[in-house]
């Protein structure tokens, strides 16, 4: 079998020059999606076996690499992706495989996991904030009725708003059923107990003075009061919506899919959607070893998922606004491990950037037949950070401070070109 897109192939769709074209950050290119929805594939997807096909290999023989599936031509000429997205290959004229990410962290999950949420290393004595809590900083929420940020997964510090302190944190939950952890009141709780409550904790805070840490707190816990209110938690009624809609969106993942449409609707501004629950294959995208023989139903529930989303976004008219991205810490090599999984890639691997205005192209950049090298388009993180930013109308060349030490809200990153038009 081909690769997916050789050169002559980009040549004859015009795609060449485009990749070609330098990056760049001026502000007349950014565009001013209202919301992102971040998808997040915690443990490395691999990138040939989902939207970057190369070769079929065989994991059954360790000396012969490449893709562990077939591929399937998609609605944008000469662009492939795996057998196992056929829905998403209907739609990747609106989406685009940046199939040309890299960094050099492979070796440790936590560590890539911090580096794409935060777009820099861990380092000396700043902690610095993910690319969601500084979406919720620049951009703010788009009612004071929600958050700007909310997870749906399990919090950490990669997700977190470092020096931003906690106005920009996330609200979390981790399950879709029963709504943000700690907004619900308990039933012994009334409406007075807890109004001599939110008293007394005024009384203890007071008014702080602003710019202090127990000033950004005591507004924390403002917005967290408003927020456990019946106008903030019905967002959280999955039932309300059609059957046939929440059928269209699968399981459990789907769900989460779904919710953050909600929230998006419902003016929050950044959404990360954690897949990293109740995995169908056992291992999640992390497939070492036997963990790979099952891939195929991750790959399929993504797709099931991915592409209700931008249908439902589509048809409420809410696509051009909403950028929705699909993450990962790393990608995977096309050499099989001695039973049959595979380890850990940086040198190139593949996120996903649909909707939010951008000029969508199906892919961009490419890769060798083996997956491993870039020929074309090489993207950064702070490069995909940067794209993420200026899609949002935010300037990824501000600066921010931390105490009195401006710190710029990417690490030199800059724009797709291509992808701003």
């Amino acid at each position: 079998m081909t690769p997916s897109l050789d050169r002559r192939q980009l040549i004859g769709t015009g795609l060449s020059a485009a990749m070609a074209s330098p990056l760049l950050a001026a502000p007349r290119s950014f565009r001013k999606a209202d919301s992102c929805i971040f998808l997040w594939l915690g443990g490395g997807m691999g990138q040939m076996d989902t939207f970057d096909p190369k070769a079929v290999g065989d994991s059954s023989r360790p000396g012969k690499p490449g893709s562990l599936y077939g591929s399937i031509p998609t609605c944008v000429p000469g662009v492939r992706v795996c057998e196992h997205l056929p829905q998403m290959a209907r739609l990747m004229d609106r989406a685009t495989a940046v199939r040309t990410v890299n960094h050099k962290v492979v070796d440790e999950h936590a560590f890539a996991t911090n580096l794409v949420h935060t777009g820099r290393m861990i380092g000396g004595n700043v902690t610095y904030p993910s690319i969601g809590s500084l979406v919720a900083h620049t951009r703010g929420a788009g009612t004071s009725d929600v958050p700007a940020y909310m997870l749906i997964g399990y919090p950490n510090v990669s997700r977190g708003p470092g020096f931003l302190g906690a106005r920009a944190s996330y609200v979390y939950l981790t399950d879709t059923e029963t709504g943000p952890s700690g907004f619900s009141r308990p039933a012994a709780v009334d409406a007075s107990r807890a109004h001599a409550r939110e008293v007394l904790l005024k009384g203890l805070v007071g008014d702080s003075p602003s710019g202090t840490s127990l000033a950004s707190y005591r507004q924390a816990q403002e917005q967290a009061l408003r927020l456990s209110g019946p106008a903030f938690l019905r967002h959280f009624d999955l039932k309300t919506e059609y059957a046939e809609v929440r059928s269209s969106y699968g399981g459990e993942f789907g769900q989460r899919c779904l919710l953050a449409r909600r929230l998006a609707e419902s003016g929050v501004r950044f959404i990360e959607v954690s897949h990293n629950l109740n995995f169908l294959n056992g291992t999640g995208w992390d497939v070492h070893n036997e963990g790979i023989r099952n891939q195929h139903l991750l790959i399929r529930e993504l797709d099931t998922a991915l592409f209700a989303l931008l249908i439902d976004l589509e048809q409420r008219g809410m696509l051009d606004s909403t950028l929705v991205v699909v993450a990962t810490e790393f990608g995977r090599p096309p050499e099989f491990d001695g039973r049959g999984g595979r380890g850990h890639q940086g040198s190139a691997f593949t996120m996903v950037l649909a909707g939010g205005g951008l000029r969508h192209r199906g892919v961009y950049g490419v890769t060798d037949d083996s997956g491993k090298k870039i020929i074309e388009g090489p993207v950064s993180i702070p490069d995909f950070h940067a794209t993420i930013l200026a899609a949002m109308g935010v300037d990824p060349a501000l600066e921010l401070m931390d105490g009195t030490r401006p710190v710029p809200v990417t690490d030199g990153g800059k724009p797709v070109a291509a992808l701003m038009g």
